[in-house]
């Protein structure tokens, strides 16, 4: 699923009606007469109970909203419309909605100040549905005086909001909120979902997202140069690739971990967990010597590998010859869970990353020894490394503090992404993926359940048997994100919200695998 900017929004609407020659007029009696029909759906009873408030504001968004009273009244529901500028602010297509809802004496309130917004407030709290046609995906700074008034009173009715195009208040760009947003229960966007309907916060005030064809061909659509998408459910089973039925353990790929020392077994156990219940024909773990016991205990269906250590149990550089002699043959490797910080380990692990002539996973302890040695990304050339940060191994990455991470997800994986020439996986609520040529992907799986110890491990593991079962780095990362994502849904609908491990979600996996089969995967 294609999401859009503010501005490739934009781009494609003057495409529509300059070189298509489809009018503006044309483009908002869709919009309006789209999400009225889902307004209608979704809300009958509230409609015919209270009928609607329509809270309009000076554009195209207002011009939207003018449209939605004029169908909602015309299939027998009362409406009532707020415009919180006046007429002289109008032009274009909606100032001629504007002109027909006055024809038609559909009551319209004009408030142009903070003042008289606050006569109006029981219309706030008489309404059964309210539409929230403020501001579209233009909006560039923060809500202040009768605007922000006009949200708050939105946010307290009890009456469900459906927000045009996106909750007033959102950055369309970045999902931020601009000093105060509408929490809206639906959102009708328009042709496409926008950025901010689907990254964290913006996620949040959107409620149910409902696309509204609009009439933009798809042609343009598909000639748009839209570097981002949004996955799910559906997209996910639509990329797996067909099992074949008389596939053994030899088929479906060797994958190594390499993680594990004294204290840090269980990270390397849970990233063997995820590659094996994700379909890697075989898992070898391999870990500091002294370790090897501790971790094939633990370990039933994989095989260890124990090799040179620090006096400190971590794993030695005099181990690198041992490891790379080992890989021979191997599909794919997963290294950092647990590894150990010691800096001889860290010598160890950017000689491994290096060496390794197979697709990699770094992870955790791995992660951290990258961010000191940044310029072994000086060639570029990394299409077989991908890294999953989360937002502290981040900012220690690209040298700047969490709340610069935090502030532009999407920015900074793919600026760590153009820097390293590696796949960034961007981990956290709606974890992002991108790709050196700005490919983007906006996971819509997983809950804050997942908030716990050890989940990064068992995506590692997930990654790791995708690559080795040849999965291009692209599609395993962004497949390994959104199966992860997917088993914390179900286990959170099967056992509760919270409470449940990672080494629980690695064992609900197989459910995830087969479900996507059900979907159309194979």
């Amino acid at each position: 699923m294609k999401v859009v900017t503010a501005a490739q929004m934009q781009a494609l609407d003057r495409k529509t009606i300059e070189e298509i020659g489809i009018h503006g007029l044309i483009l908002m009696e869709n919009a309006g007469r789209g999400t009225a029909q889902v307004i209608m759906s979704q809300y009958h009873a509230e409609l015919s109970g209270r009928g609607a408030l329509i809270v309009a504001g000076p554009g195209n968004n207002g011009g939207d909203g003018f449209v939605i009273a004029r169908h909602l009244v015309q299939a027998g529901f009362r409406a009532e419309v707020i415009c919180l500028a006046v007429e002289e602010k109008f032009k274009g297509d909606a100032l001629v909605n504007l002109e027909i809802i006055k024809q038609l004496r559909i009551p319209l309130a004009v408030c142009a100040s903070e003042e008289t917004l606050l006569d109006r407030g029981a219309s706030f709290e008489n309404a059964g549905v309210i539409v929230d046609a403020l501001f579209g995906t233009g909006l560039g700074r923060p809500l202040e005086g009768r605007f922000a008034r006009a949200v708050r009173y939105m946010n307290r009715s009890n009456a469900p909001v459906v927000a045009v195009d996106i909750a007033s208040g959102l950055s369309a760009d970045t999902g931020h909120v601009l000093g105060v947003a509408v929490k809206a229960d639906i959102t009708c966007s328009m042709a496409l979902p926008k950025i901010g309907h689907v990254t964290w916060p913006g996620c949040d005030h959107t409620g149910k997202l409902h696309v509204i064809d609009i009439g933009i061909p798809d042609f343009l659509v598909e000639n748009a140069e839209i570097e981002c998408v949004a996955m799910g459910r559906h997209e996910f089973a639509a990329l797996l690739m067909p099992r074949p039925n008389a596939g053994h353990k030899g088929t479906f790929g060797h994958l190594l971990v390499i993680g594990g020392s004294q204290g840090k077994t269980g990270a390397a156990a849970l990233a063997v967990a995820g590659g094996l219940r994700s379909g890697a024909g075989l898992v070898t773990a391999v870990c500091a010597r002294s370790s090897r016991t501790v971790l094939a205990t633990k370990l039933t269906e994989s095989m260890t590998l124990g090799v040179s250590e620090t006096s400190e149990g971590t794993p030695s550089v005099r181990a690198v010859d041992e490891v790379i002699s080992f890989a021979e043959n191997k599909k794919a490797a997963v290294i950092g869970p647990g590894l150990g910080l010691l800096p001889e380990t860290q010598d160890f692990t950017i000689t491994i990353i290096k060496d390794l002539d197979m697709p990699v996973v770094a992870d955790a302890d791995a992660l951290t020894a990258m961010a000191s040695e940044m310029d072994m990304f000086s060639t570029g050339d990394n299409d077989n490394l991908i890294l999953t940060p989360h937002p502290g191994e981040m900012a220690r990455l690209m040298g700047c503090s969490v709340r610069d991470v935090q502030s532009d997800r999407i920015g900074s994986a793919r600026r760590l992404a153009g820097i390293t020439g590696a796949i960034v996986v961007l981990k956290g609520a709606r974890t992002v993926t991108a790709a050196p040529d700005g490919r983007t992907c906006i996971n819509l799986t997983g809950n804050s359940g997942m908030g716990s110890g050890g989940m990064g491990d068992v995506l590692s593991g997930i990654i790791g048997a995708l690559l080795a079962q040849g999965y291009k780095p692209w599609d395993a990362a962004r497949i390994g994100v959104c199966a992860h994502g997917l088993a914390g849904d179900m286990l959170a609908s099967a056992r509760g919200p919270w409470g449940w491990t990672a080494g629980d979600l690695a064992r609900w996996l197989p459910r995830v695998w087969g479900s996507a089969s059900r979907q159309g995967g194979k």
